[in-house]
């Protein structure tokens, strides 16, 4: 197993180094000049001039790509243009409220999308199936920028039931100190505060739920389908076992692993492709900050924000390789 994990970590090497080179390449191709956002469009070209220099910008891009590479083995991020402020200092509270709300999200997908992938293959083409699947392409096929406005209209608007916007009551900010919101009210004991925290959690986490479940529940189906075909399962069954423990014991066992793998896979595109859900619902999270970095032509925040997504991402998908072999028995890691 150790020498299986050994060998994963040191394949991740390249891709990211690949990754890097990629990214440092693509936004430099960007319209626009950073110093020229800076300053201003009433600035003088002897100042934009000054400030590339100060920026670093006047210099080849391979020298800038190899001070950048050697910063980034070294622990260095980088510092912003913008701000001039550590971009590890940061990058931490915005990716810390993307990741409270992907997780939010990818838990109401897996329990929702499971259960009705496994009810729609145990009842298959029965009413719940055709709604479920129907209503499972609905929402594969809708667009997260139409749900989301809809819901705020609906919950915030219209029945005053939900907030429409942010991490936290302005009147009651959350004090952080994990920057993980649930976590942190949940520390201090202000209850009164995560059950806010909760309310702001809804909205946007349902609305970014909504493809991640509809794929779980589509592949839950279909897997259980081939699952539930088995001789195996006739023989439990003929052995007067509960269809209940039939189908969530027996067949769910030995059909999660493609399931698994579809539910680490929306987990990474979550952390990374939430910036519609953020920008709908100005939750301050790495999508949005990825966002304004790119308006203000932010090459270190762009790069280094990139590079700890795709490096979540893959660490991500190394966990689901390894919960492979945790489940099923026959996948040795030798």
């Amino acid at each position: 197993m150790l020498s299986y994990i050994g060998r994963r970590i040191m394949q991740l090497v390249p891709v990211l180094l690949g990754m890097v080179f990629i990214v440092f390449m693509m936004i430099r191709a960007i319209p626009g000049n950073p110093a020229q956002l800076i300053l201003g469009q009433q600035a003088t070209a002897e100042a934009i001039a000054t400030m590339n220099a100060k920026l670093g910008l006047d210099q080849p891009w391979y020298t800038q790509f190899f001070k950048y590479l050697g910063g980034i083995l070294q622990g260095d991020l980088g510092e912003s243009m913008r701000t001039r402020l550590p971009v590890a200092d940061e990058i931490w509270p915005h990716l810390a409220a993307t990741i409270e709300l992907a997780f939010f999200a990818i838990i109401i997908a897996i329990i929702i999308g499971i259960n009705a992938g496994i009810i729609s293959a145990w009842f298959q083409n029965s009413w719940f199936d055709y709604i479920a699947m129907i209503l499972a392409l609905v929402g594969v096929s809708m667009p997260i920028f139409w749900l989301g406005l809809l819901g705020q209209w609906v919950f915030a608007i219209e029945f005053s039931w939900l907030p429409t916007t942010g991490r936290e009551q302005v009147r009651d900010p959350v004090h952080a100190i994990t920057n993980l919101y649930i976590i942190d009210t949940m520390i201090q004991g202000r209850f009164d505060q995560l059950w806010q925290v909760m309310r702001h959690l809804i909205l946007p986490g349902v609305a970014l739920a909504t493809i991640p479940m509809a794929i779980i529940a589509r592949m839950t189906r279909s897997s259980m389908l081939e699952v539930m075909r088995s001789d195996y399962i006739r023989t439990a069954r003929a052995k007067g076992q509960k269809m209940f423990w039939v189908v969530y014991k027996h067949a769910f066992k030995n059909a999660v692993i493609p399931v698994l793998t579809v539910i680490g896979l929306q987990m990474g595109m979550l952390l990374g492709g939430a910036i519609l859900t953020e920008t709908i619902f100005a939750w301050p999270g790495i999508g949005r900050y990825i966002y304004d970095a790119i308006n203000f032509r932010d090459y270190p925040v762009i790069q280094s924000s990139i590079l700890v997504i795709a490096f979540i991402f893959v660490m991500i998908n190394l966990v689901v390789d390894l919960l492979y072999g945790l489940i099923d028995s026959r996948i040795k890691y030798d």
